[in-house]
Formats: structure tokens, sequence, C-alpha cells
């Protein structure tokens, strides 16, 4: 797909060519190939006039865009958006279920059905009458969007994002085993759940893009995108769903925490890989620096790279880069010594060490350094970028990567632009995006008494 010119620009990551991307959607594999929407503006890069875009792999590595796949149907249940949702295959026809935004009420949707009508996904049918017109009665729902469909012994069921006006967040669920006749089931895990306010805080007022996956130890996992009248930060607990005599479902949460913990990913959305044996996580990456940069450039948001999701025993996130991303490696690493080296715009690094080490990345006129320090011993990974400000309000302060102590760490850096993925063995990810100033050094050096470092450039996709 073509790509702006702006050197920030992540060239390897789905995006579309210009303009607005936000959440992705409906990951979906169909026809020996891997489908990737997500919400975009075409016309401007602002939220706004919210389509559904469209790409699809043959790899996870080498994406083609497809240009739009849904847009707002005037005068109908989505004419001023269609919002976040998932696809899914209903009896060999692929589904799209989503939320559609009327101009009256943006923060109620209806849930939308679109169904494809060629092997490609690129032609679709929005139909006109929604499936679930918007929350059900007697909960004073506030928030209600980005449904997720999923099966749970042996039917399927459709999470739904939700927050209350006394400010409790919810996940509500239905059963829609027919996809055509919805029924509430029943408010599945709120904020006053004590194990969700340990994973999840008690900051946000709703619960966004739902996802639910289960992992190879036959327990369940919910993440979700936490709102406090803002895009917060993403979390997961992992727990059990059980049936209620009235029909009703509930989540039996146990553990749980931060999903990314980096300041620049948000909506989750995961695809159960049932061909792979593999769930597969992507999020949204939002721009962080000044609006009038955003719209000089003429594009806002990327999609990161897909990520393989599991437990671990106790609980606790399983995570790493999914390992087709080695296809973007260039033949020759451009570096396999601490260096110094001089680093390309967009790499993939691989660093392991059994003592404490510090691998710089950037480095700043003033002599400040991008840095990711490894301390084995403790278990911890920080991540430093204090010298490179964000217009976000959240700040620059170190991030730390807890993985358990011991004898070897082993951390993988993927940089795509300005776009920074940074993964801690297999037990912590953090996203966020740094952006290069004219007269910074990109400058490879690693520091430690026992460290390995090998590094390579990713390598143009090929043509499609």
């Amino acid at each position: 797909m073509s790509r702006s010119t702006d050197a920030h620009s992540p060239r390897f990551r789905v995006r579309p060519p210009a303009n607005w991307m936000n959440d992705p959607n409906g990951p979906f594999r169909w026809g020996g190939r891997y489908h990737l929407f997500y919400q975009h503006n075409p016309d401007a890069p602002v939220h706004a006039n919210v389509h559904w875009g469209h790409a699809s792999s043959p790899d996870l590595a080498h994406w083609d865009d497809h240009g739009i796949a849904l847009r707002p149907t005037p005068g109908g249940p989505d004419e001023a958006g269609c919002w976040s949702g998932c696809v899914v295959d209903d009896g060999g026809v692929p589904t799209a279920v989503y939320s559609g935004i009327d101009h009256d009420r943006q923060a109620l949707s209806a849930i939308c059905l679109a169904v494809a009508e060629d092997d490609g996904l690129q032609e679709w049918k929005q139909l006109p009458v929604p499936v679930v017109v918007g929350p059900p009665p007697g909960l004073d729902v506030t928030m209600f969007r980005d449904p997720f469909v999923f099966r749970f012994a042996g039917r399927r069921w459709a999470l739904v994002g939700s927050g209350h006006a006394d400010g409790t967040p919810s996940v509500l669920v239905y059963d829609c085993e027919d996809l055509y006749a919805w029924r509430f089931a029943g408010v599945l895990l709120d904020g006053r759940d004590a194990a969700a306010a340990r994973a999840f805080g008690t900051r946000a007022i709703g619960w966004e893009c739902p996802q639910m996956w289960e992992t190879a130890g036959g327990d369940l996992v919910l993440a979700v995108a936490l709102w406090d009248g803002d895009p917060l930060s993403t979390a997961y607990l992992t727990g059990h769903l059980v049936e209620e005599g009235d029909g009703g479902l509930r989540f039996l949460a146990g553990t749980g925490g931060p999903l990314d913990l980096g300041r620049d990913f948000y909506a989750p959305s995961v695809l159960q890989d049932t061909e792979s044996g593999r769930t597969l996580l992507w999020g949204w990456s939002w721009e962080s620096r000044p609006r009038e940069d955003v719209d000089r450039v003429g594009w806002s948001g990327v999609l990161t790279a897909p990520r393989v999701v599991d437990t671990h025993e106790d609980g606790t996130l399983r995570v790493a880069p999914a390992a087709e991303l080695e296809l973007l490696r260039a033949a020759v690493p451009f570096t396999s010594a601490p260096g110094p080296h001089p680093l390309p715009l967009s790499y993939d690094l691989l660093v392991t060490a059994r003592s404490a080490a510090n691998v710089s990345l950037l480095r700043a006129a003033s002599g400040a350094e991008l840095t990711v320090r490894l301390d084995p011993v403790s278990g911890v990974v920080t991540l430093d970028r204090t010298a490179w400000p964000r217009s976000r309000p959240d700040g620059t302060a170190p991030l730390i990567l807890p993985t358990p102590p011991g004898e070897t760490l082993t951390v993988r850096i993927l940089v795509d632009g300005s776009l920074l993925e940074l993964f801690a063995g297999d037990r912590a990810m953090a996203t966020e995006r740094v952006y290069r100033r004219d007269d910074d050094v990109a400058e490879l050096a690693v520091s430690g008494t026992d460290v390995e470092v090998t590094g390579w450039a990713l390598a143009p996709p090929s043509p499609a």
C-alpha cells in the first residue's frame, strides 16, 4: 500500500495511505488470507465520518490495503458512523457485526450487520435494520458499543462494552446463536467486582472493545479498553464463564492486570485462529505529537504488529510477536555485536542479557538517551524516553516491565518509524510513539558484561 513520505510513518504495519485510523476491527481468516478491518475517516486525519477500512495479508507480515469496506448509510442506523465490531462466519457467510451510530445517540449505538458479497471481502451489503436497537431497558446505560461475538458451551454469544449513569463500567452479554435474533443475557462483569477493580482500577466509567479468548489451558481471558471520558488504557482478566439459571452468563474473574504497559495502545482486537491454534492480538496506536503536526502530514494512527497471546500457569499474560514478523527481516543482520551502529528507520532488535545491560537507541543533542535497561537479577526491564516529550497528558516517566527474576532476560524491540513495540520475555509488552527530531542521532549502543544483540533492518514489503 502507498505510504506517506513522513519519516515518522510506519511502513510495515497496517495503516491506510492517508487520513484517520483508530480501532482494529474484525480480524478474520478467510480464503487463505488474514483480513483486518479498521476505523477510518477517508477525508481527514481527525476522528469523524467513521468508515471501516480493510487490509489483508497472506502471512501477517505483508499487507495490501483494499480501501473502504463499510460506509455510513444516509438515513440508516449507522448514518453518523460505522463504529467498532467484529467479523464472524455465519454458516459460510462472512458477516460483520458492528456499532451503528446515528446523529442523536452517539454514545448508545445500535448493533448492525453487514454480509460479504465476494470471497475477497471487498464488497459488503449493510442490512438496513439493526439486530439490537439500543441498550436493554432498566440498566440506565449511558455507553453501549463494540460488539464481540464468541462461542461458549456450544452456543454463540456476544459481548458489548458499556457504562452506567452512576459511573459503573460493565460488559453486557447477549445470546446470539441466531445472529439475526439477539437475547439479552445479563451483565457479564462490572466494576463492582473486586477482581475487576484490582486488575482494571477504578478510574474508568466505561469498558470498551471487550474481547474474549480461550487459552491453551482452557481458561478464558477477557480484555477491555478502559474509558474515563477519553481513552485511558487496556487491561485483562483470566477467569471462567458460568451459565445462570435464568439463561444468563457470568464471568468469574481471577487474576489480571494491564494488557499493554505503554501509553500509546488502545482498543484490543483478537482473532482466535483455529487453523494455527493461536490467538492473535492487535491494538490501535494513536499519535502523541501535536495536532498541527498531524494536520501537516495528513495521517493519524497505526495498528500494532500482531501478537500471540496466551497465559502462564498462574493466569498472567503470555505474549510474543507473531513468528511471521521475522519474514520482514533483511537477509543479513545489520549487527550481531554491541555497537555502536547506526539504526535504520525500521528495525527488529533482539537482546539477551545475563547480567545488567543498557541498550541505547536514540541520542538527543543534550546528550540524553532513549534507553532500554535490562536487569535479569531483579526481573525488570525499563524503557526510559524522558527526553522525548509527548503531546498527551500522561507524561514521559520511565516504563517498568516486570518479569520473573532469573539468570537470563531477553527483550525484543520492534521499531517502525515512530512506532516502538517492546516485549520483555514473554511476560509484558509496551507500545510507545517516539518521534525522532532532526538533530537526534539514531544509534545502537549496548553496554553490559554478558549481553548478546542481533539487529535486522526491515526489508521493503514484496510487491502486491
